[in-house]
């Protein structure tokens, strides 16, 4: 006792500030020690008058060590801890003496850490952890790990001080006791986090490498959910777990998993997990905990409208890509913030009122199948509706995308900011910002004013070739249709405007795609008027839209036909019966073609050809109009061309008349059903399949001195070959509109 009270009096000389003051070797960073904190700890009947004065970072008082140095009775800082340690193994002799000795202990170690002696400070605290006492109450046993455990945090063992402290919490709910005191025992179980490097902010856990050891931290989390539960708070028990699953998850075992989500869905079904703050008693706020794991996300993309939806910019003077708003073509200082948004603007346009899409590519990290409920996306900026979607992925899926789809209400720039979920009863909103290693190609797109919509539909059927147009343009529909050469048919289009705006603008081209044969007449044709005087087509409505398809092919082996008709002597002066009058010249039997696979096409009548052509519908209306918006459809057309009726030889005769003759025809069906052949002023003639006839027809003599001839000499061959095509074409309709030769299939009515 006397080594002891010679210790006490040495150390109020040197410390005359008291050695209650919370200093560690670990935490402090490298000042000194601050007299007032050290008052300001200890109670006040226990506070000792100090000098206001710094200490040095040896503790001791620089202008009073000189007068302390010369006291012949008092010890220097060394001896203090010497004569403890003779003190304290006198103590230990005694069986009674358990308390005394703790105290000298305690009272060692406060010495210490102000002399920043962590290491010495901490055997005494391991011999103060042995100490035997006797018939302690269960207060008097929290009180002693509650005090190990603040004297190891003071000289810097945070994780020993929390291990102590957890073990005080246990204490607060020892079987022995009759009332425990579970919220004692949650609250000394939420001091220990810091101490294992746990902290219940999951935003904490999102970046870099994971800090502590998980196997004790899980330990310590499942702790806290049983408190919950015994103080009755099933809000706390979900808020925990869903901590645990999400920060926890890569170190749970696949048993562990199973079984956290089972407790978790248990309690949810009590109290679903939200995406609020929960406040305890003593003020401390628990933030929500969003599970970004259940599902991974690996990237966001936001998507382009269908083609047939994407809105297009009418061109203007100043061209697509400047803007209007000011006054210069071309500004450097608007050009550098355009480029600094590249990053995160996107180059098309969702439209007001229309479904729009985000693609995510996720996985399940769970060894069993995860089902995902409500999962929608998070938006700013404009007026959205989310349409949540509900999911489910097998076990360990790997990358599974998941589009979600919304509408936005108003005009304007729209931010993607993340998605919520619910997922074994938690709601979760799950930011962008929040999500490490996720792709995305940005995330804010303008929504332009409203546009109609317009859905067609024909009397013809689905074709199963696609057509694939060399501009690049996809086609929304594809019809096809079978007709015979010479043929025409209507083809009869619905227009129905299924959006919401009204129609008031609409204008068709034709282009025909992919095709080297050559056409005659007019292949698609159409009166707009007629459709055009239906709008403004309102939402709802239907307008009909026709188009004559004629098919005017050559089947000819291409040979000239004069030509042919001189080689058969047949003198028929100026008389250019071209494509398609006569469709195809039977080769002569003398004539041997060079190439004998020529030979074998000239001659088969079997042949089928093929037309496709894009119908092209450029349509507006609304608020989308005004704004110089407005919309492409496109209808894909494959025809495929027969060979129906042929001429395969041509002759004439005098008639009684000089302005007059009889034209002779050899007309052959090359179809396989019966048809009639009729012209102008003649009887009919049935063709039975496969069937060739002479058909006789008086027309008044025909005169060509009124076209062109072709030039004799052979300079500019391009303009003399188109000039002759003209003239041959120009005859050929002169001979088409005074013959009027029509044929029939009289079982098809066409």
């Amino acid at each position: 006792a006397a080594l002891e009270g010679l210790c006490s009096a040495s150390v109020i000389y040197h410390y005359p500030g008291g050695t209650g003051g919370k200093v560690g070797s670990r935490r402090a960073q490298g000042g000194s020690l601050s007299a007032e904190a050290g008052n300001r700890h200890r109670p006040g009947k226990d506070r000792i008058s100090f000098l206001c004065c710094a200490l040095t970072s040896n503790g001791i008082n620089a202008d009073t060590s000189a007068e302390i140095g010369r006291a012949k009775n008092c010890l220097s800082p060394e001896d203090i801890i010497d004569k403890y340690k003779e003190a304290i193994s006198y103590y230990g002799k005694y069986k009674n003496a358990g308390v005394i000795e703790l105290e000298a202990c305690v009272k060692a170690v406060r010495v210490l850490a102000i002399q920043k002696r962590s290491m010495e400070a901490s055997e005494f605290l391991q011999n103060a952890v042995y100490i035997n006492l006797r018939q302690l109450s269960e207060e008097e046993k929290i009180q002693r790990y509650s005090i190990l455990s603040e004297l190891y945090e003071r000289i810097g063992f945070h994780r020993k001080s929390a291990f102590f402290k957890r073990i005080a919490a246990m204490q607060c709910a020892a079987p022995s006791i009759p009332e425990p005191g579970w919220r004692a025992c949650y609250k000394l179980l939420l001091e220990t986090l810091p101490g294992y490097s746990l902290s219940l902010d999951p935003k904490d856990f999102s970046k870099g490498t994971h800090r502590g050891w998980a196997a004790v931290q899980m330990r310590l989390l499942h702790e806290l959910v049983y408190a919950s539960r015994r103080m009755g708070n099933p809000a706390l028990c979900v808020r925990h777990l869903s901590f645990l699953l999400q920060t926890m998850l890569d170190f749970l075992s696949d048993q562990e998993k199973k079984d956290v989500t089972q407790s978790l869905e248990s309690y949810t079904a009590k109290c679903p997990g939200t995406m609020e703050f929960i406040t305890l008693p003593d003020g401390l706020k628990l933030p929500p905990v969003p599970f970004t794991k259940l599902p991974i996300v690996r990237s966001v993309k936001l998507l382009n409208l269908p083609t047939s939806l994407r809105p297009h910019k009418m061109k203007s003077l100043l061209g697509q890509n400047v803007s209007t708003k000011s006054p210069f073509i071309y500004s450097p200082i608007i050009a550098h913030s355009r480029g600094e948004e590249r990053t995160k603007k996107i180059d098309f346009q969702w439209v007001q009122g229309d479904v729009c899409e985000v693609q995510l590519m996720v996985y399940n990290p769970m060894p069993f199948e995860l089902r995902v409920e409500n999962m929608g996306l998070l938006t700013t900026g404009v007026e959205f509706e989310s349409l949540p979607a509900a999911l489910s992925l097998p076990a360990e899926s790997g990358l599974y995308p998941v589009t979600l789809v919304g509408v936005p209400q108003t005009t304007g720039q729209i931010t993607v900011n993340g998605y919520h979920t619910s997922v074994f009863g938690v709601f979760s909103d799950c930011l962008l910002d929040n999500l490490p290693g996720v792709k995305t190609n940005g995330c804010t797109v303008e929504v332009i004013p409203a546009l109609p919509r317009l859905q067609i539909s024909t009397s013809l059927p689905r074709s199963a070739h696609t057509l694939q147009p060399s501009s690049g343009d996809e086609i929304s529909t594809n019809v096809s249709v079978q007709l015979y050469n010479g043929e025409t048919q209507q083809l009869i289009i619905k227009l129905e405007n299924i959006g919401t705006e009204p129609l008031e603008k609409l204008e068709v081209t034709a282009k025909t795609v992919n095709t080297k044969e050559k056409l005659y007449g007019d292949f698609l044709s159409w009166k707009l008027e007629d459709t055009l005087s239906q709008f403004p087509l309102k939402p709802g409505k239907i307008a009909t839209f026709t188009v004559n398809i004629k098919v005017k092919l050559d089947f000819s082996c291409q040979e000239n036909l004069l030509q042919d008709l001189s080689d058969d002597g047949i003198s028929v002066s100026g008389l250019p019966l071209s494509s398609p009058f006569r469709q195809v010249v039977k080769p002569r039997v003398e004539t041997k073609p060079i190439n004998p696979q020529e030979s074998s096409k000239v001659g088969d009548f079997s042949h089928v050809k093929t037309l496709e052509a894009v119908l092209n519908f450029k349509y507006s209306g609304g608020p989308g109009h005004v704004e110089g918006y407005y919309r492409n459809l496109s209808l894909g057309l494959h025809v495929e061309v027969e060979p129906s009726v042929f001429f395969t030889r041509v002759s004439t005769l005098p008639a009684t008349s000089t302005r007059q003759c009889h034209l002779l025809l050899d007309v052959f069906n090359s179809t396989e059903h019966e048809l009639t052949i009729s012209a102008r002023n003649n009887e009919d003639l049935i063709l039975h399949a496969g069937e060739c006839q002479r058909m006789a027809i008086q027309v008044d003599k025909f005169n060509f001195e009124s076209f062109p001839e072709s030039p004799a000499d052979g300079t500019h061959f391009a303009n003399t070959k188109q000039l002759e095509e003209e003239r041959q074409q120009a005859k050929g309709l002169e001979i088409n509109s005074k013959l009027d030769i029509c044929w029939k299939i009289i079982s098809f009515h066409k």
